[in-house]
Order: structure tokens, then sequence, then C-alpha cells
């Protein structure tokens, strides 16, 4: 019976046109949504031949069936891995967008032990391994970058200790020396102006 119903709404779907707002197709400011035409004379309200389709009672799906899934299952929201063991046979899982990836792939995980159907996923076992691998590179590319700027770190401290090593050469120095090393520095730039 309930097979036979899905086929009956799958038929219903087929023919079902898109039903959009009087003059939508001409006008860009108005939304590609339906709008029940209130006109005085508008056609599409009096449902003259040549103009959109209005939503009517004829269009709808059996009511057994209705907001079920293409296999005949009840959609559930989950959005913990707590949540699926409350499914019962005959009903199906949908993990909402505000859930995040980690506890998505959880409750991918737990789906597939229970044999549980999740809507929003295709194929659960590939989008595990996927996500896994993904997360995987995420965490190995980060750990490189840590030690990238702690061997950054070690290389300034080592150019910053052998700085103040010179600068206390320097005070060190006596008068005459400081005078021949700026003599030397002079002679420096004369020689790379020439």
């Amino acid at each position: 019976m309930k097979k036979e119903m899905l086929e009956q709404r799958k038929r219903i779907k087929s023919k079902k046109p898109d039903f959009l707002r009087q003059d939508a197709h001409k006008l860009a400011k108005l939304a590609k949504k339906w709008r029940k035409s209130k006109g005085i004379q508008s056609k599409m309200r009096l449902s003259k031949k040549g103009y959109r389709k209005k939503v009517q009672v004829g269009y709808g799906s059996p009511s057994e069936v209705r907001g079920l899934t293409m296999e005949g299952l009840v959609p559930v929201v989950v959005s913990n891995p707590a949540e699926l063991s409350l499914l019962a046979e005959g009903q199906a899982a949908i993990i909402p967008k505000s859930v995040g990836r980690r506890k998505k792939v959880e409750i991918a995980k737990k789906a597939i032990e229970a044999g549980i159907k999740i809507i929003n996923i295709k194929e659960a076992e590939k989008y595990v391994k996927a996500v896994e691998e993904s997360m995987q590179k995420k965490k190995s590319e980060k750990e490189k970058s840590v030690k990238e700027k702690e061997k950054k770190k070690a290389e300034k401290e080592k150019k910053a200790a052998e700085k103040k090593d010179e600068k206390e050469l320097a005070d060190k120095l006596t008068d005459e020396e400081k005078k021949e090393k700026e003599k030397k520095e002079r002679e420096k730039i004369l020689t790379k102006r020439e």
C-alpha cells in the first residue's frame, strides 16, 4: 500500500508545475516563490488559459506518504550521537547544518554501526573517511607550521644574543680602538661610493 502511494506521489510530482508569483518572470524585484494573486482582473487568479498555474488541491501528494522520503522513511533531525538511539524503525536521520564536522562524523559512525540511514549524507562511509583524512592533513600542517615558528624564534633569539655580545665588546673597547673602528667604517663607505 505504502509503495503504491509513493509511486502515485512520484507521478503527481512529475506533473506538478513550478508555482511562482504572478509576473515573477517579468520583474526581477519579485521573488521566485508562491504568493496568491489577488487582483480583481488577474488572469492568473481566474485560471485563464495560457497563464501560470496556481496552487490547488489536486497537486498535493497522498496524506499517508506526505513528508516521507523517497524510500518511505520518516525524517528525524538528529543533532548529537545520543539522539540516534531514540530513532525507531522506519525513521531516517537528518543532520542539521548547525552541527560541526567533528560531531557530524561521530553521528555518521554511530549511524553506520546501528544501520540507520542518514538522508543528507549520500555515502556515510566515504564521507567519514574523507573527513578524517582532511582532519589528519590539517593537523600535520599545523604541527609543521608550529615547528617552523619555533625554529624562527630560536634564530631570532640567537641573533639577538650575538648583537648583545657585539655591544658588550664595543663597550669594552678603549677610545683609541673605537676611533680606529670608525675610521675603517668610513673607508668602507668611501670605497663603495667610488
